[in-house]
C-alpha cells in the first residue's frame, strides 16, 4: 500500500515529522516527511496493509502539541518526488 498526503493544521514547529517518522518505525512503514513553505506536511509512505492502517491512525492524531485538520491526498504532477530509500523512513529537505 502506498499513500501520498499533504496534512494541514498545526503540523509545523511541534515535532510532527519525528512524531511521524517514530510512527513510521514502530509501523514498520518505509517512506519520508517533510515541511513543505506552504505551512503543511508532506508524507510518502509504502508499507504492507496493516502497517500503513497503524501509520495513518497515528498521523491522523499527530502529535501532542499539534492538530491535524485536513489530510489530502497528493497528485503526482504536485510536487517533486523524493526517493524511497529501503527499509528508511527520513525527513526529506523542506520544499
Amino acid at each position: 500500500m502506498i499513500a501520498h498526503l499533504k496534512v494541514s493544521g498545526r503540523v509545523q514547529g511541534v515535532g510532527f515529522r519525528a512524531f511521524t517518522r517514530r510512527a513510521a518505525e514502530e509501523a514498520g512503514v518505509t517512506g519520508w516527511v517533510r515541511n513543505r513553505i506552504d505551512g503543511r506536511v508532506e508524507i510518502y509512505a509504502e508499507g504492507e496493509k496493516e502497517a500503513m492502517e497503524a501509520f495513518l491512525a497515528a498521523v491522523r492524531k499527530g502529535p501532542r502539541f499539534g492538530k491535524v485538520t485536513d489530510i489530502q491526498p497528493v497528485c503526482a504532477a504536485d510536487a517533486p518526488f523524493v526517493p524511497v530509500q529501503a527499509g528508511v523512513f527520513f525527513s526529506a529537505p523542506t520544499v
